[in-house]
């Protein structure tokens, strides 16, 4: 019986080579994700797969897709995984270098129920994970995560006979003519795809031409897991900025930028705007709504509160619900609403029939971008842009707090803003009207503006957004005056500024 986990290990240990390591914090929300090293061993990952293939059992399934993002050490994890997952009894198909969404689809491609994407994702090099899955779309939350954390932590592993690996072949050339078909461009088109030296690399150029773009501007898109430029992360604005700098140098049309593993998607403009997704989310619900009237559309916390008082969207009937921040939170509302599209500020797309599957896909996002255009032929990207009501929305603020304390650090401002809240209180001058608390503490103005504080679901960080109606002075004032100073004895080095 393989032995239980330990969180106390020192890597340079003789029982570091011999027994598992898992830190138990390493168990998020909706995903798991360690630093490889201090944090997790190979026996650690070995161990995380055994408990998920137990836990599978008791799903009632055995049959596993798992696949691996590019960094110098995910091929050894996703074997270690493969060892626990065939430990337990389960048949193993590896589809080999992958982007998350890959992986995804290949659960229908292939109808096989569960999922393991070895990836972290945008975050630092250093950091391993996982995202699993066993009903697809959907992706586990923080029942499945609790019961499997449960599992691993506890020993609780069932070990069976019949384990087997089954090396699966051409699923990324399947993966692209599948999102491929999602577009079929008519106008000329330039686009810069920017992927960070990440996965996306060896998917998103190929990709676009085949939607039809006449000209694909690679950037970055020579696989280096070392990230030499930036963070393959398109809520960052080093990646922003450099989005911005090649449609200026190309006299693009548009930008798209692709996260570490290919599941979110940035966008920048035809002028060198960079814009965030939650606002390309509301440009494609205005282009959607008189298609599909009376739809419903799926927003996270982080985003826009123009989502709420569009006029396009209410003309055409459609509704508009603000829900929890994070990719299996998301897709699973999209999917109990029957909502046509879920939009997070970070930059991931639910897109549903017949947009999509329901799953986080960045090139099923730049599809949707490229058909949007493709509609409004007299139409920048710009032009769209500038059509859109006012806001003055700062970046995704994200001061660290250990994982230890920020769930109790965002308790202590939620219990603050609902008691401000009860008494009358205003920010700024202005009255306090609501405080939404299905993800940390999202706190309404009368005058349309926000600002939103939450535990971070996937890293040692509070989260930050504020919003303005105003102007980008009061939106700094905002931050600068009501929330920066609310949190600072709270978390560390808080060096941010907007």
């Amino acid at each position: 019986m393989f032995s239980t986990p330990r969180a106390d290990l020192v890597p340079n240990t003789a029982a570091y080579e011999n027994e598992p390591l898992i830190k138990p914090t390493g168990f998020r929300e909706y995903d798991a994700r360690w630093l490889f090293g201090p944090e997790l061993n190979l026996l650690g990952v070995q161990a995380l797969g055994l408990g998920l293939g137990s836990y599978i059992h008791e799903l009632g399934q055995t049959k596993i897709v798992v696949g691996h993002d590019f960094r110098s050490y995910s091929a050894s994890i996703k074997n270690a995984l493969i060892l626990g997952l065939m430990s337990a009894g389960c048949e193993v198909h590896d589809i080999g270098l992958a982007l998350s969404p890959t992986a995804y689809f290949a659960q229908f491609d292939l109808d096989i129920p569960c999922v393991a994407m070895v990836t972290a994702s945008h975050n630092e090099n250093g950091w391993t994970g996982v995202k699993m899955g066993a009903q697809p779309p959907l992706t586990f939350g923080p029942d499945e995560i609790g019961r499997l954390k449960e599992i691993v932590l506890g020993g609780q592993f069932v070990e069976r006979d019949g384990g087997r690996l089954i090396r699966v072949q051409g699923q990324a050339e399947r993966y692209i003519a599948e999102v491929a078909g999602r577009a079929s461009v008519t106008r000329p088109l330039k686009v810069v795809a920017a992927c960070g030296n990440g996965t996306p690399g060896a998917f998103a150029v190929e990709a676009l031409r085949r939607m039809g773009v006449s000209e694909v501007i690679g950037l970055d898109a020579e696989l280096d897991y070392t990230f030499p430029r930036y963070n393959p992360n398109p809520e960052d604005l080093g990646m922003l900025h450099e989005m911005a700098k090649a449609v200026r140098e190309h006299g693009a049309d548009l930008a798209f930028g692709f996260d570490g593993d290919g599941d979110r998607c940035g966008v920048v403009d035809d002028e060198g705007e960079e814009i965030f997704a939650d606002k390309i989310g509301l440009m494609l619900a205005r282009d959607l709504a008189p298609l599909h009237p009376g739809a419903t559309f799926v927003v996270d916390v982080k985003s826009t509160g123009l989502f709420a008082t569009d006029p396009i969207l209410a003309q055409h009937g459609c509704k508009v619900v603000y829900w929890k921040t994070g990719h299996s939170h998301m897709k699973r509302k999209s999917a109990e609403t029957g909502a046509l599209a879920g939009f997070e500020k970070s930059g991931h797309f639910f897109l549903n029939a017949p947009l999509g599957r329901g799953y986080d896909c960045g090139l099923t996002a730049a599809a949707a971008v490229l058909s949007m255009l493709d509609r409004n032929p007299d139409k920048k990207l710009s032009d769209l842009r500038k059509a859109l009501p006012i806001a003055f929305t700062s970046p995704t603020m994200s001061p660290h707090c250990d994982d230890e304390k920020k769930y109790g650090v965002v308790a202590q401002v939620v219990k603050e803003y609902e008691d401000l809240l009860a008494a009358g209180g205003s920010i700024l001058g202005r009255r306090i009207t609501e405080v939404i608390t299905v993800n940390g503490a999202r706190v309404h103005l009368e005058d349309g503006s926000w600002v939103l504080v939450r535990a971070s679901s996937n890293k040692p960080e509070v989260v930050v957004v504020v919003e303005s109606t105003q102007s980008e002075d009061d939106m700094r004032a905002l931050f600068r005056q009501e929330v920066k100073p609310r949190l600072a004895d709270r978390v560390g080095a808080y060096n941010q500024e907007i």
